[in-house]
């Protein structure tokens, strides 16, 4: 073999090579970001929430007044269903809910007017009929003709984007 096919032969070499290790990091790139966790908490509600009867007792569970008017929390959520319009929240994360705990999106919890705190509901969207089953643990919503307040993690599971109409039951988590 001469110099210069010597040569060649080696430059073929070390450009199969280059492509081989470029092509190398591109799968382990992609096979490595299989395995990264997603920062948001798990959409199982029955992980994140150990379960406890109303304190009707406590602040959070007694009249209140927001914008004028007074609203009642009810003494018990037993056979609760109504159907109305469902908004969703998220920009609040970290603020401190009704019951204190801090708001975090992607939880599976709501904010109704008068339900007692804490309470679950599963609330259906009727354009689709996927629902949730959430953990009502704040207050609101306070504007007009809003039934109930989701997180941004809850509306997210029965594809509610902006306002929708809804059914809110009350669901027993003890059976």
């Amino acid at each position: 073999m001469r110099e210069s096919e010597l040569f060649c032969l080696c430059e073929r070499q070390q450009l199969f090579y280059a492509r081989l290790i470029g092509l190398m990091s591109i799968i382990i790139g992609i096979l490595g970001g299989c395995t990264l966790k997603s920062s948001h908490a798990p959409l199982r509600p029955e992980v994140l929430y150990d379960y406890r009867a109303p304190d009707l007792g406590a602040s959070y569970n007694k009249p209140y007044r927001i914008k004028g008017n007074i609203y009642y929390p009810l003494r018990s959520a037993t056979d609760y269903s109504e159907e109305g319009i469902a908004s969703w929240y998220g920009f609040e994360s970290g603020n401190r809910t009704a019951m204190g705990t801090r708001f975090k999106p992607y939880n599976l919890t709501a904010a109704h007017k008068t339900l007692p705190l804490p309470t679950w509901v599963r609330v259906t969207n009727l354009s689709n009929g996927r629902f949730v089953d959430v953990l009502v643990n704040d207050r609101g919503p306070f504007k007009k003709n809003r039934l109930i307040d989701l997180s941004q993690g809850a509306a997210k599971k029965i594809n509610l984007d902006g306002l929708g109409k809804v059914r809110v039951e009350y669901i027993d988590q003890m059976k």
